[in-house]
C-alpha cells in the first residue's frame, strides 16, 4: 500500500522538475529576442555646471557648490529681496575648480524673495 504514495510522490517530483526546466528553457530562449542592453551615454564634454544647493534661512542665503566635471565653472549667487527698499545683491564670481567645493553667502535686510546661482564655463580649462 505504501508503493502507490511513493510512486505518486516520485511522479510529482519528476513533473515539478520537468516543469521547472521547461520554464528555464523558455526564459533563456526569450532572452536573446530582446534588444541588447546599451551602456549609458558618457556625459557631453560641454558639461561644466557645478552642482549647487541653495539654502535660505531668514534673511541669509547660502549656496554650496561642488564641481564634479573636469572643467572649471565660474559661479555667482544672486539674491532678490522681498521688500522694495531692500537692495538685491549679486556675489562676486568665484571659480569652482574640478573636484572642488565652494560656499557663497548673501543676505537681505528682511525677507528673501528668490535666490539662484548662475554658471559660466571658463575657456581653456
Amino acid at each position: 500500500m505504501h508503493a502507490m504514495p511513493r510512486r505518486a510522490a516520485v511522479l510529482a517530483s519528476a513533473l515539478a522538475l520537468l516543469t521547472g526546466f521547461t520554464g528555464a528553457v523558455e526564459v533563456s530562449a526569450a532572452a536573446p529576442a530582446t534588444a541588447p542592453a546599451t551602456a549609458p551615454e558618457a556625459p557631453s564634454p560641454d558639461e561644466y555646471a557645478a552642482s549647487c544647493i541653495t539654502t535660505i534661512e531668514g534673511s541669509r542665503v547660502t549656496a554650496s557648490c561642488h564641481n564634479p566635471f573636469p572643467r572649471t565653472d565660474r559661479v555667482r549667487l544672486h539674491v532678490e529681496c522681498e521688500r522694495w527698499w531692500d537692495i538685491d545683491t549679486d556675489s562676486a564670481p568665484v571659480d569652482v575648480l574640478p573636484a572642488d567645493h565652494v560656499q557663497l553667502t548673501q543676505r537681505c535686510w528682511k525677507e528673501v524673495r528668490a535666490a539662484w546661482v548662475t554658471h559660466l564655463p571658463q575657456p581653456g580649462s
